[in-house]
């Protein structure tokens, strides 16, 4: 695979409501570009108000790719996105140089960056079995059978992480073999440039902007649009800040200012650890999210 300097991935990160959105549109004006979405969640059609997924204005001012594209039904992953972005790129190289993409998902954009492992695909049935094994017996039901088919990704995994602990035990029973098995961590060479740039403010100017954020999304109808999705809040996709709250307010199991409040807490605490993992790339160059001239310029350079 031959590297083509000329071709450049612009890769825009950081953490949740700091301002990717306006930023990426603006740079992808200045240089004639697209934007790829890196978000995990603004993937799927069903879930506008939660995810933040831009407006039609913005929308509407750069082509954006992967918004809203699949159903929460689909089976989706990191790997899957590898594969769709890295077929996508020659063709818009073809048109434009370079290529802007943009996102909050780390998982994403590294699979894109640097390749993820060959995952298999996992039949539905497999997927209804470990669901039915949540509600059964719990988060300690999924933590029990992850020690007996993976001690090894027992023991680092976040066991508190349902939704960790969902994928490997899906993966597992799917192959028969450990999940940890598959994660072996092998940089693929990409035949492009790329780019890091990470978005960030003080901190208390981001938490203020994420608790704005999401009473923005109140105002926009987020009860409305979780009331709708509550048949399926067991579906992966909806195991998402914003959506979890909001289901145990119509459950009668918060008011709707204590969802409130747990939302803007839970989503501050993604963002920290959005920035723990950008921070980890010394290959990230950072700036302010109003910055874009610097940015452009630092591009350019």
């Amino acid at each position: 695979m031959t590297l083509d300097k000329t071709k450049v991935l612009v890769v825009i990160s950081g953490p949740t409501a700091v301002g990717k959105t306006a930023t990426a549109i603006a740079i992808a004006r200045h240089f004639g570009s697209e934007i790829i979405s890196a978000d995990s969640r603004q993937i799927y059609r069903e879930m506008r108000i939660g995810t933040a997924v831009p407006s039609p204005e913005e929308l509407a001012t750069v082509k954006h790719h992967f918004i809203q594209t699949k159903s929460i039904f689909d089976y989706y992953n990191a790997y899957l996105y590898e594969t769709e972005v890295l077929e996508l790129l020659p063709e818009l190289f073809r048109r434009m140089n370079p290529v802007v993409m943009a996102g909050g998902s780390g998982l994403y954009i590294d699979a894109v960056c640097h390749g993820i492992d060959d995952i298999p695909t996992v039949d539905p049935a497999v997927r209804q079995q470990i669901l039915e094994l949540y509600e059964r017996e719990g988060l300690e039901g999924l933590q029990r059978r992850l020690q007996e088919v993976d001690p090894d990704y027992y023991a680092q995994v976040d066991l508190h992480n349902p939704k960790r602990l969902l994928k490997a035990l899906e993966i597992s029973v799917q192959s028969g073999r450990p999940y940890s098995s598959f994660l072996t961590r092998t940089p693929k060479e990409r035949p492009f440039r790329i780019l890091k740039i990470g978005l960030n403010l003080p901190r208390e100017e981001l938490y203020d902007r994420i608790n704005r954020r999401v009473v923005k999304m109140i105002d926009e109808g987020l009860v409305e649009e979780a009331r709708s999705l509550l048949p399926h809040r067991r579906v992966n996709a909806l195991n998402t800040v914003g959506y979890k709250e909001i289901f145990d307010h119509l459950e009668g199991k918060l008011s709707l200012d204590e969802a409130i409040e747990r939302i803007q807490a839970n989503t501050r605490k993604y963002a920290r650890k959005q920035l723990t993992w950008f921070r980890k790339d010394p290959k990230t160059k950072w700036f302010r999210p109003d910055e874009t001239k610097k940015i452009i310029e630092w591009i350019e350079k």
